[in-house]
């Protein structure tokens, strides 16, 4: 059975943009909704999104079921840091796709969760169930999975208001100059590269911030903190890149892909902080580096001073900002 919600419009204004607010969704996701005959308005079925709604009017949302169809053999499993009734946090593998899209051909994080059996939101349609945030294929750590549509909606608004967040480690060469470095540019897509992102003034506003955590025993690479204030595509690695860093391992943004060593890019998402759905208190959690990234680190940084940089409590006292 699928779940209904309704919603009351206070103003007038558009449907899609009206209820990307309430869902805490894009306007192209309620456009699919809308797509699906899910979306009614005073109990009509409505077929366009830029429907202009009034004061007072009802928006009923019909969520669709997740559909039964042929999984792809999973051949990976995910460490699962808590889960509880609302929501799941794990530590995503490197090389893992988050959802299935007509360009992946291998199982995805969507197909191990339903291989699992985890109970998802339906909110960001079929091929995108429990998701309300990614990572790129080849970067590990940290994500919170909605197990319900309440508990989709609120994390997706602390998407919107910054009270959710992730703070990332990398290894990246030439060190930075400063301790703390603040990158601002806007990004879009690379006029020059499909596969890549860039600064562009006609692209989307992002902002990170680097705090330096240690130079490798060579001084060649550094190890560093990373703080997300958007979340743009590949928006650490254009933001490096336009300081003419890249991380160690990305043959997409690195400088010199010919000379890395590492198997994989060594960019992970370390520590995840949300205002739980239910508690509604702020929780945290902290997703140790795969066997690549930890024997990397071990190989080319003093492993004394390591242990001291790695505490998560020391990596958010690198900042200049609050959690």
């Amino acid at each position: 059975m699928s779940e209904v919600k309704k919603y009351v419009c206070q103003t007038a204004e558009r449907l899609d943009t009206f209820l990307a607010v309430q869902i805490g969704q894009t306007r192209s996701q309620i456009a699919q909704l809308i797509k699906q005959d899910c979306v009614f308005v005073d109990g009509k079925k409505v077929t366009r999104p830029g429907v202009k709604l009034k004061p007072d009017q009802t928006v009923k949302v019909e969520f669709p079921e997740a559909k039964t169809q042929a999984a792809l053999e999973v051949d990976f499993d995910v460490e699962i840091l808590y889960e509880d009734d609302d929501v799941l946090v794990i530590n995503k593998p490197s090389g893992v796709t988050v959802h299935p899209a007509p360009s992946v051909k291998d199982a995805t994080l969507v197909d191990w969760l339903k291989h699992k059996g985890v109970r998802l939101s339906t909110i960001s349609g079929e091929e995108r169930h429990g998701i309300v945030h990614r990572l790129d294929k080849g970067t590990s750590g940290t994500m919170v999975v909605a197990k319900n549509n309440e508990a989709h909606e609120f994390l997706s608004q602390q998407l919107q208001d910054k009270s959710m967040g992730r703070y990332y480690i990398a290894v990246i060469s030439p060190p930075l100059k400063e301790d703390i470095t603040t990158v601002e540019c806007n990004i879009g897509r690379s006029a020059h590269n499909r596969l890549k992102m860039a600064c562009s003034e006609s692209g989307k506003y992002a902002k990170t911030q680097f705090a330096s955590l240690l130079p490798s025993i060579d001084e060649s690479a550094q190890l560093i903190a990373c703080k997300l204030f958007t979340g743009r595509t590949h928006q650490i690695r254009v933001h490096l890149e336009s300081k003419n860093r890249h991380i160690l391992g990305d043959h997409i943004y690195g400088l010199a892909p010919k000379q890395e060593k590492s198997e994989r890019v060594l960019l992970h998402a370390y520590i995840i902080y949300f205002i739980h759905p239910t508690t509604k208190k702020q929780v945290s959690f902290v997703a140790k580096p795969d066997d690549v990234v930890q024997n990397h680190i071990n190989q080319k940084f003093n492993s004394e001073q390591i242990n001291e940089v790695m505490e998560p409590d020391y990596i958010l006292n690198s900042f200049n900002t609050d959690i």
